[in-house]
């Protein structure tokens, strides 16, 4: 295939995050980037960003976390920071106050679904608006200009981002699916839902568009040439290896989770909760080995 005019991850960035040597399970790490990646596309939506700059934020920040620990930096401030630098590149830039609204908007209503889960208190949400002239607003502006700025150092200003969008209307036309408006729309919303994984940062956007148009094909039932001769992907140089990794990431977001790793990240959106995560995991796995 060739080569790409933009960064993806490489081996030993993928073999072991700085989240993960921080001592952040895998897992844990994936869900974490999905609901920061969560956040940047509802504050799109309440923002009425364009699409390109919520995908392009998205990308930008899976890609930190592979030169980042989330010990170091919180997933909420760096979200906002990527989102206003896309919004930048994208030449639809926001008004920082209006970020900041948004942004805690979302993480109020997200802390009081923990204190109804917990049966504290059942009332209804209500936002509650901050001071523009209290300490806490002008810090978080801070924090937005200092995190687009570490976006921008630790990504060494390689902010190229590819979006699959027209790859994909591409694809659907050679293999005949224009017509079927399901399987374009399920389509779209598979390379939507995919910027909540890292695959973004790992493969090519051919690969990915590939990955969306199978999942797709086979929830509906359209039969590709998928023989070991003609496979349908090959026309495109996707390795299949790597078109079925993508799904995995993909279908990996369709999980049940339970409510107490629901709680578990949205307590850990901030640097504080990840670090106060870490030391009680520490403690308990050290109580764990003295028993």
């Amino acid at each position: 295939m060739a080569p790409t005019f933009y960064p993806l991850a490489s081996l030993s960035q993928i073999e072991k995050t700085p989240s993960r040597a921080d001592g952040i399970p895998e897992d844990l790490e994936e869900d974490l980037r999905a609901y920061g990646c969560k956040l940047i596309h509802e504050a799109g939506i309440l923002l009425k960003q364009k699409q390109v700059a919520v995908a392009t934020a998205q990308i930008l920040f899976q890609r930190f976390w592979y030169v980042s620990s989330m010990k170091t930096f919180g997933i909420g401030d760096v979200g906002m920071g990527a989102l206003y630098l896309a919004s930048k590149l994208e030449e639809c830039p926001l008004r920082t106050r209006d970020l900041i609204n948004v942004y805690d908007l979302l993480q109020q209503r997200a802390a009081h679904s923990i204190i109804s889960k917990n049966g504290t208190e059942n009332s209804e949400f209500r936002y509650a608006p901050m001071s523009y002239f209290g300490n806490t607003f002008y810090d978080i502006k801070d924090a937005i200009v200092v995190h687009e700025m570490q976006l921008l150092k630790r990504l060494g200003f390689n902010v190229q981002v590819v979006l699959p969008y027209g790859t994909l209307i591409n694809y659907l036309r050679l293999l005949g699916l224009m017509s079927r408006n399901d399987a374009c729309t399920r389509a779209w919303g598979y390379l939507n839902d995919a910027l909540q994984t890292p695959v973004y940062a790992l493969y090519q956007v051919p690969t990915i568009v590939c990955a969306a148009i199978y999942l797709s094909t086979r929830h509906l039932q359209i039969a590709l040439p998928s023989q070991s001769s003609h496979c349908w992907w090959e026309l495109f140089d996707a390795n299949w290896e790597d078109v079925w990794t993508v799904c995995g990431y993909v279908m990996r977001l369709y999980r049940e989770q339970s409510d107490d790793e629901k709680l578990r990240v949205v307590a850990m959106i901030s640097k504080k909760g990840v670090r106060n995560w870490l030391e009680k995991h520490t403690l308990d796995t050290k109580s764990g080995q003295q028993s």
